[in-house]
C-alpha cells in the first residue's frame, strides 16, 4: 500500500494505498451527495491498512448497492445540482452512478498498471477469471508439454 501511485499530477495522493482510500472514499461521497446527507471525512481511515481499507469498501459499497435498489425510478434522469471541490456540478444521479463504477475501473487499471511498473506480477486479473458472480477457470496442460 506504501508503493508510489507514480508520476501524475494530482498532489491528493502519493502512494497506492491513498489512491485506494480515494476510489472508496469517492463512492462513499457521491451516495452521500444524492442521497442529500453530509458528506463524510474518510482521512481517518489509514491508507496503509489493506484490511481498514476494504473493510471500508465494504461499508460503501453496502451504501452505493442500498442507493441504487431504492431510488425512486422517476428521479434517476431527473438533473441535481452538487457542490464537487470548489466547482459546481448539475448531473443526473444515472450519470453519477455511471461514474462511479467508471472512476474505479480507471483507477484499479491505475494501480494494476503501477504495481506492474514496480516489479509485481501475477495471474490473470481480469474480471472474466475472478471467482466474483461464480463461474470457474482452469488451465488446460497444453498436450505438447504433456506428452
Amino acid at each position: 500500500m506504501k508503493t508510489s501511485a507514480g508520476p501524475h499530477d494530482d498532489v491528493r495522493f502519493e502512494t497506492v494505498g491513498e489512491l485506494v482510500r480515494h476510489i472508496f472514499s469517492a463512492e462513499k461521497r457521491y451516495v452521500e451527495r444524492l442521497s442529500g446527507r453530509r458528506l463524510s471525512d474518510p482521512a481517518s481511515i489509514p491508507s496503509d491498512n489493506v484490511e481498514a481499507l476494504f473493510e471500508f469498501s465494504q461499508t460503501s459499497r453496502k451504501q452505493l448497492r442500498k442507493f441504487i435498489e431504492t431510488f425512486p425510478a422517476q428521479e434517476w434522469d431527473v438533473p441535481q445540482d452538487f457542490k464537487l471541490l470548489n466547482n459546481s456540478l448539475r448531473a443526473t444521479p444515472r450519470k453519477i452512478v455511471v461514474h462511479i463504477l467508471m472512476h474505479e475501473i480507471r483507477h484499479w487499471a491505475q494501480i494494476a498498471t503501477v504495481l506492474r511498473l514496480s516489479g509485481l506480477t501475477g495471474e490473470f486479473h481480469d474480471f472474466l477469471f475472478s471467482p466474483v458472480m461464480g463461474g470457474e477457470f482452469r488451465r488446460e496442460q497444453d498436450k505438447a508439454s504433456s506428452a
